[in-house]
């Protein structure tokens, strides 16, 4: 009778744990999940002011008069083989040199405005991005805590064991969900601080448009925006697909299926918040 009582004490105490453990299990990744629509809608001055402000400082005052001395080398680079081009002068068109000015002069304008077509590039995604937030979002939430109730009830009937192994597989499930909410994080975060470090150094490629065998340096720069911008697309696809997937899940009977198949989504959707960077560039062909 007293083993009875204590089966029956130790078996409460257990589907109370384990009722415990769903309910709280996957707030901290639904927290990450429904901040990245934010997140990646914002542009650089949008998300964090003072780093905006600290890299459009460096932008201007650092990089800009190297930009400057290295803009001069490629315009006087393009000028000789220019003269080369026309047999040293001996075979030449007066047009060529208002040609060189004009195109120095094109150069000194995107060296000096890099930051406004760069916040425009993001101006642009952003647009983008906001436009499909409406078509590609919906609630990406899990929520086990409505199924509580009837679980209580379904556990009533299952083992000492069983209940046992789910208890440690909702604690394990719990903590793998917690370090998944970290790397949400890591992606989100870090692709802004990607865009801030490319962003800071931008006036130096863009130094380069002047010439056509340097120009690869300025063109590579600015597919990287793009693909850094449009990254933001693609990571608001993969949470509409997760945000799909999750809703199909049926708690039912089978508790401990449930929950391993939300895990497993949101490994998946942790996975290809990591593939959609390197995706992005392979898109734009960005190096």
């Amino acid at each position: 009778m007293i083993i009875d009582m204590i089966k029956e004490w130790f078996k409460e105490l257990l589907i109370d744990g384990i009722a415990s453990n769903l309910s709280g299990m996957f707030d901290t990744v639904n927290t990450k999940v429904g901040e990245i629509a934010g997140e990646v809608g914002m542009t650089p001055s949008g998300w964090n002011g003072g780093i905006f402000g600290m890299i459009q400082s460096l932008s201007e005052t650092v990089i800009l008069p190297i930009a400057g001395i290295i803009l001069t080398f490629v315009a006087c680079y393009e000028l000789i083989q220019i003269v080369i081009e026309k047999n040293s002068l001996h075979d030449v068109d007066t047009w060529i040199f208002f040609k060189w000015v004009f195109k120095t002069m094109i150069a000194v304008m995107l060296v000096t405005n890099t930051w406004n077509i760069i916040m425009g590039v993001f101006d642009l995604t952003q647009y983008v991005v906001n436009q499909s937030a409406g078509v590609i979002i919906s609630d990406a939430g899990i929520d086990i805590t409505s199924a509580i109730a009837n679980l209580e009830t379904t556990l009533e009937s299952w083992s000492i064991g069983s209940l046992l192994g789910l208890w440690f597989q909702s604690i394990f499930v719990g903590l793998t969900m917690k370090i998944l909410s970290v790397c949400i994080f890591l992606v989100i975060y870090g692709r802004m601080i990607e865009i801030y470090l490319v962003t800071s150094i931008g006036p130096i490629p863009m130094a380069t448009m002047i010439n056509k065998e340097w120009s690869g340096m300025g063109q590579n720069y600015l597919k990287s925006l793009f693909a850094l911008g449009f990254q933001a697309f693609l990571i608001m696809v993969c949470v509409g697909i997760y945000a799909v997937l999750v809703q199909t899940i049926a708690i039912g009977s089978d508790i401990t299926g449930a929950i391993w198949t939300c895990m497993g989504y949101t490994v998946l959707l942790c996975y290809t918040l990591f593939k959609t960077g390197s995706m992005a560039k392979s898109l734009f062909t960005a190096h």
